[in-house]
């Protein structure tokens, strides 16, 4: 194996096939400006990836990476919960296992669940009897989750998909939008890497959506010195690729300190707006990663947990 490749192996009881399934998928983008997604090669029990360098980002590589996260959301998936095409296993972060259902279901009560139906029975709810039992919840932080669950439930936080996945899904034929997201799109899965070592990328990847008049391509080309991209790139890596809505990846970002956070976001509205009371939503959609966190260390994790989900009460 050469020193410019990372690989990884199988540990526990999920195998490094969702990883590379999922970045396959994230990857079918690219060619229509969706965001870079690292290369994966698969073998049995392990993949490898090119092994690149990454720095910091800079406002014009974030704004880029908006506009081409917005191409791959609006990618679209099957329904909410969909895994990445032929897997039909669990996912994994950590210790936390991640309900998937498969790509090609035909189970009604799956493919026919609203968001708030699956955020709150795979996302959420998964989580809360495990968390009160170890103590990580307490019985009353327990109570408010079941009530914000309730509330998800009956389609009180129920609300449209940025405007390019809605508009796919409709080109589709699909009775409802949903996002292909990465599903674990805190800022250590999106590495800023020089330009000229994503010669793997295929053309039109990162550019953003081809838009009347070239808005947006124009907006890309202005900014930087390689085929219209800024000198760095965001590259996706190390995904848990789902179904899901695009304002659980971009609540996500914000969680442990993404930088120019708010050209990211501000990038992704003007391609592809989001629903009105986005930003009242973020909270919501960052409470899986913190039941996830819950889950894994406890602590403070389980407060915050609850004071997060006190305002969706």
């Amino acid at each position: 194996m050469s020193a410019s490749v990372f690989r990884k192996v199988d540990e526990g009881p999920v195998s490094t096939a969702v990883e590379a399934q999922g970045l396959n998928w994230l990857a079918e983008a690219m060619p229509d400006g969706g965001a870079h997604v690292v290369p994966v090669t698969q073998g049995e029990g392990w993949i490898e990836e090119p092994r690149l360098s990454h720095g910091g980002t800079t406002a014009e590589a974030a704004e880029a990476f908006g506009r081409a996260l917005a191409v791959t959301h609006a990618a679209g998936a099957p329904f909410f919960g969909a895994s990445p095409p032929g897997w039909d296993g669990i996912g994994q972060m950590g210790r936390s296992r991640i309900r998937l259902r498969p790509h090609d279901s035909s189970d009604p009560a799956v493919i026919s669940r609203p968001w708030g139906a699956f955020y709150a029975e795979d996302r959420i709810g998964a989580y809360i009897a495990d968390c009160r039992d170890s103590g990580a919840l307490s019985e009353r932080g327990a109570r408010v989750l079941d009530r914000v669950c309730s509330r998800l439930a009956d389609g009180v936080f129920d609300s449209p998909q940025p405007a390019l996945v809605e508009a796919g899904a409709a080109a589709r034929g699909q009775a409802r939008a949903v996002s292909r997201t990465h599903g674990d799109l805190w800022c250590g899965n999106v590495l800023w890497v020089p330009v000229g070592e994503t010669d793997w990328a295929p053309s039109g990847t990162g550019l953003g959506p081809r838009l009347t008049g070239g808005t947006a391509r124009a907006a890309a080309a202005g900014s930087g010195s390689s085929g219209g991209l800024p000198g760095d790139v965001g590259v996706l890596i190390d995904p848990m690729a789902q179904g899901a809505h695009a304002e659980t990846d971009l609540a996500a970002l914000g969680m442990f300190g993404q930088s120019h956070l708010t050209r990211i976001i501000g990038a992704y509205n003007e391609v592809s707006p989001l629903a009105a009371g986005w930003r009242e939503r973020v909270g919501l959609h960052r409470l899986h990663m913190l039941m996830i966190h819950v889950f894994l260390f406890g602590g403070g994790y389980g407060m915050e947990a609850v004071n997060q989900a006190r305002q969706y009460v």
